[in-house]
């Protein structure tokens, strides 16, 4: 592939790549859209300012190499040479990758403004409480970042800052250099207009993960650059960071364009549900001009944040029985801007958002009735979007089957610790699914629940656990089924 193709792919949380694929057809007017597992590759001459707005991405990557699988042997030398082979090129190609780099963030040599901004919080000090928890918050949503890639790329093995468990995880190698013209006497490139720090990340899985390390790969890409073209490797602050992927379906090598994942809202103060998550289940309640829009659990208000950024035209609920959580939702509002979009109030929908933090598991005998109070106030042609846990899907297939045996209030057996329901647009003038997620849709046994009629079930990753987001539409009032 030749340099400045406007060839880009954004890895996604596993179960998403449906929810990326429709939105950067959507929101760039992307082509050459491919979905894979954990990424997505798409082709856009959209500017860096637009692709910065995608919403259900993690990172996001200047593309410019998809091939094969690297032929795999016990020979280390010779899987070494087809690795380098894959990523170097002669210097005028780097050249031209660079020039592509630096216009997409619009400078002329200096340091970009894009990869820059919104300094990671991890690294400034802070003398205030709340500061210090909002690191906390940044760093769990680098690590969620992490597990939601290695979680979406199954199989890969990794190092996670703080947990020494290598199994089921990738490995990601930024590479320590030394310039090897210094020990072997050779003399680089000389080319002022490439004489620039680097580092490189490598992340491999399947089968070269058996044969070589991520640190093995990077380094020999590392020494090789710096000899051909007369780089400095500089791990801290690195002008340029070269990303290569190696696994069973394809090999990748990319630029990431931000330093930050684009899941980092810098309008988010404090962190509750994934913001990629929020942002797909408000993308399924299709919400319009006008709506009216509840979360009746809405914790520290991530959904209604991320639906109001996106569809200002709104009114917005947010309700809790949590004290902390609502004011954690007030200061999340406030920051973003939105206080005069969002209303909360204090209201008790049980635990079904925390059944786990405050130790409540009967509440999951009372889903139905829930669905049924959520029925009854939802206008006809509103959506209801929930987000619920491995148990509850299990007690909703139970729900739904009684539903067909005119026995909405039986619930299969088992409890739950963790329940999660989200995202009620209580005005409603949608009718279909969103073109492009089709993929994600589990056909599973769903049925009617009264007038409600189900519209979608999506597998998706939160990281330590998994869940599935159900999407529901009334299609008549309660009484005249």
């Amino acid at each position: 592939m030749a340099a400045g193709d406007g060839r880009y792919f954004c890895t996604a949380g596993r179960g998403l790549e449906p929810f990326l694929a429709r939105e950067v057809r959507a929101r760039l007017g992307a082509t050459e859209v491919d979905c894979v597992s954990g990424k997505v590759f798409f082709s856009t001459e959209a500017e860096p300012g637009e692709l910065r707005k995608l919403k259900s991405g993690e990172r996001l990557f200047l593309l410019l190499k998809k091939h094969t699988p690297i032929p795999v042997s016990r020979n280390k030398g010779k899987v070494l040479h087809e690795i380098k082979s894959l990523v170097i090129e002669e210097p005028k190609y780097w050249l031209d990758v660079i020039s592509i780099w630096r216009n997409l963030h619009g400078c002329g040599g200096q340091k970009d403004n894009v990869s820059q901004e919104n300094p990671s919080p991890l690294k400034r000090k802070s003398e205030e409480e709340a500061n210090i928890a909002t690191k906390r918050q940044k760093m769990e949503q680098v690590r969620g970042t992490m597990s939601e890639e290695c979680k979406a790329e199954g199989g890969e093995r990794c190092v996670v800052p703080e947990r020494k468990s290598a199994q089921d995880c990738w490995t990601e190698s930024k590479t320590s250099l030394e310039d090897p013209s210094k020990s072997s006497g050779e003399e680089p490139i000389a080319n002022k207009q490439l004489s620039f720090s680097f580092r490189v990340s490598c992340r491999c899985s399947g089968a070269i993960a058996k044969v070589l390390t991520s640190q093995e790969i990077g380094r020999a890409v590392g020494i090789a650059l710096m000899k051909q073209c007369g780089w400095r490797a500089d791990l801290r602050d690195a002008d340029l960071e070269i990303f290569i992927h190696l696994n069973d379906i394809h090999s990748v090598v990319g630029i990431p364009l931000f330093r930050l994942p684009l899941a980092n809202r810098e309008y988010i103060k404090t962190a509750g549900l994934r913001s990629t998550i929020a942002w797909a289940m408000a993308s399924l309640a299709e919400i319009s001009a006008g709506a009216f829009v509840l979360d009746p659990m809405c914790g520290l208000g991530t959904i209604l944040l991320e639906a109001a950024k996106e569809w200002p035209e709104a009114c917005y609920w947010g309700a809790d029985i949590s004290d902390s959580q609502l004011e954690g939702a007030d200061v999340n509002i406030r920051t973003a801007g939105l206080m005069d979009k969002i209303e909360l109030l204090k209201a008790s929908v049980k635990d079904i958002p925390f059944g786990k933090k405050f130790k409540i598991t009967k509440d999951i005998r009372l889903l139905p009735d829930i669905l049924q109070e959520m029925e009854r106030v939802l206008r006809v042609g509103g959506t209801i979007v929930l987000l619920l846990s491995q148990d509850l899907h299990k007690c909703m297939d139970g729900i739904t089957k009684h539903a067909e045996n005119d026995s909405p209030n039986a619930i299969s057996d088992g409890t739950s610790e963790t329940t999660t329901a989200k995202a009620l647009n209580v005005d409603g003038d949608s009718s279909s699914l969103v073109n492009g997620v089709e993929e994600s849709f589990l056909s599973s046994r769903q049925t009617r629940f009264g007038s409600l009629v189900p519209d979608g079930v999506y597998g998706v990753s939160l990281g330590k656990t998994d869940a599935f987001i159900y999407k529901y539409r009334k299609i008549s009032s309660a009484g005249n089924q």
